[in-house]
């Protein structure tokens, strides 16, 4: 593992085997730096006049040392893994400050980005020799909510601070506290993220749907936090100052996981994930992951394993040359095709074998479409936002008993039953994957041959949720897909289901404005009106006064 790091351009051979031979000292467990140690990295720093900053374990040992320039030292990325929750990363920063200033704010942002057990400043004389050491470490949850503690300033003759006891009685206090927030959920706390320039509002509606995504995944959410900006961060999405205050807050709550509501390109990911010490996720990964949950035929399965890899693909990324084969050819023409592009290879490979496994699914949708026409079945499709009551109202209308529950994206795999109504009509009735606001571009290419069933469909329920408070532009949004997919002329039925949550004065009142029928999924007895809808659409009026109740 390599162990010197830095801007070591320019420096003298002589210079470069001091700052290894750094790499190789020791201090003992209890001072923050050895007298020794201070002075010869004092006098180092002054002579090249760079910063100079060393990564020491709790056993004393200097893992590594790092060259920056007269103003600042850049720490090294980590490979080792993510700390546990509640956690600190073991490893303390002591580097040169070349004027007489205190810890900067960057040396606090590293400080909490990185979780380390100490940030040091050992502020150096033009003599160079070692004059204050500036010391500050985090803090747990406290009434104050401060994110660290700076020590009073220490002389270079009284650095035995016992670094050892102090580090661990601060890690068994975070400890503690994550266990009890922690006691009673499972082991993933997630910190979501939302980052909006539009009205706080909207913001604030996203952020709640993010919410029910992630409980639906069986995250436990340690906490929530929305920001305006007039203009999205590049690099973070939310800025250095606020992503310091995420490490900071997940330290304090215990999490695990930071999901951003927006969705990251992989450079992003790549800049949040090496500054923050956790699992960096967003609202795309989050959906991807919930339906890899929740698919259980071999098709979803199929499409949701499609979707990751597509989504996976631009994400990957590898450590240089590190990871090569030495496998150049003849001639010694370098590195050969690094691990990076094995992975890449592998992941398209497999992207074209899931794509011929899917077109085989195509072929077969396609031909029981066909001997569905030959018998003239009608088909009608129930579509709607996730969580709307689409399973429900199958299960009512069919007497089936398909997975119905009050969470985003109970049901993935499409169900299709047969109905008898009145007068002999068999229908054909498909309950579909629930739509959602933005939904990722990989799912949709992956459900293709899924969503192509509403194409043959003579009939669409589109089911809404007119209890919630957002129910319009949920209702837009499935719309607006619908004509993405090339199917806004197709016949249509809105269906407003769960009226008996709504006052009915209320209710009617919604139903008159935007033309649809409003039932209650759960009671049959209200499924009349839109059963007679059903049946005048597809041609089939009901005879005056014959009660249609819905048959097996």
């Amino acid at each position: 593992m390599k162990r010197l790091h830095g801007n070591l351009t320019g420096l003298k051979p002589s210079q470069i085997r001091r700052l290894e031979a750094l790499t190789r000292r020791r201090t003992p467990p209890e001072e923050l730096i050895s007298a020794e140690l201070a002075a010869e990295t004092a006098r180092l720093s002054r002579e090249i006049r760079r910063q100079i900053g060393l990564l020491v374990d709790r056993q004393g040992r200097v893992q590594a040392v790092t060259v920056g320039d007269s103003r600042r030292v850049v720490l090294p990325a980590s490979e080792d893994d993510r700390p546990a929750p509640g956690r600190l990363r073991g490893l303390r920063c002591i580097h040169t400050h070349l004027d007489a200033g205190p810890l900067s704010r960057e040396d606090l942002t590293d400080l909490a980005l990185l979780r380390l057990d100490l940030m040091a400043a050992l502020t150096v004389t033009p003599e160079g020799e070692p004059a204050e050491v500036f010391a500050a470490h985090l803090l747990p949850a406290n009434a104050e909510r401060l994110p660290h503690r700076l020590l009073p300033p220490l002389s270079p003759e009284r650095l035995a601070i016992d670094c050892a006891a102090m580090i661990a009685a601060l890690e068994g206090e975070l400890e503690r506290v994550v266990r009890g927030r922690s006691a009673a959920a499972g082991p993933e706390r997630a910190l979501l993220v939302s980052v909006t320039t539009a009205s706080r509002r909207e913001g604030e509606e996203s952020l709640a749907e993010l919410e029910a995504l992630t409980r639906s995944a069986g995250l436990t959410i340690a906490g929530a936090t929305l920001q305006q900006r007039e203009a999205l961060d590049a690099r973070t999405l939310v800025g250095s100052g606020k992503l310091q205050e995420l490490a900071i807050q997940a330290l304090q709550e215990g999490a695990t996981i930071l999901i951003f509501d927006q969705e990251l390109s992989p450079s992003q990911i790549r800049s949040i994930a090496d500054r923050v010490a956790l699992k960096v996720i967003d609202r795309t990964q989050l959906i991807l992951d919930l339906f890899a949950q929740r698919a259980r035929s071999r098709e979803g399965k199929l499409q949701v394993e499609l979707a990751q890899l597509r989504y996976l693909l631009p994400r990957l990324v590898g450590r240089g040359t590190a990871m090569s084969r030495l496998a150049g050819g003849i001639g010694g023409r370098g590195p050969g095709e690094t691990q990076l592009e094995l992975d890449r290879r592998k992941v398209r490979r497999r992207i074209q074998l899931l794509e011929e496994a899917l077109e085989d699914v195509r072929r077969h949708r396609s031909r029981l479409r066909t001997r569905r026409a030959r018998r003239r079945l009608p088909i009608v499709s129930i579509i709607g936002y996730t969580n709307a009551g689409k399973s429900t109202l199958l299960n009512t209308l069919t007497h089936s008993r398909v997975l119905a529950e009050s969470r985003l994206f109970a049901t993935l795999d499409p169900t299709s039953r047969r109905v008898r109504f009145p007068q002999d009509l068999e229908v054909i009735l498909t309950d579909t994957v629930g739509f959602i606001r933005n939904l990722p571009e990989e799912l949709r290419v992956a459900f293709r041959a899924t969503l192509e069933e509403l194409e043959s469909a003579d009939l669409l329920l589109h089911v809404v949720d007119m209890s919630h408070p957002r129910f319009e532009e949920q209702m837009e949004a499935v719309e607006g897909l619908l004509a993405e997919l090339g199917l806004e002329g197709k016949p249509a039925v809105r269906v407003f289901n769960k009226q008996d949550r709504v006052e009915p004065q209320e209710a009617r009142a919604l139903c008159r404005r935007h033309g649809a029928i409003g039932v209650s999924a759960l009671a049959a007895e209200t499924l009349r009106p839109l059963i007679e809808e059903i049946l005048r659409r597809l041609g089939q009026p009901p005879p005056g006064g014959e009660e249609p109740p819905p048959a097996p």
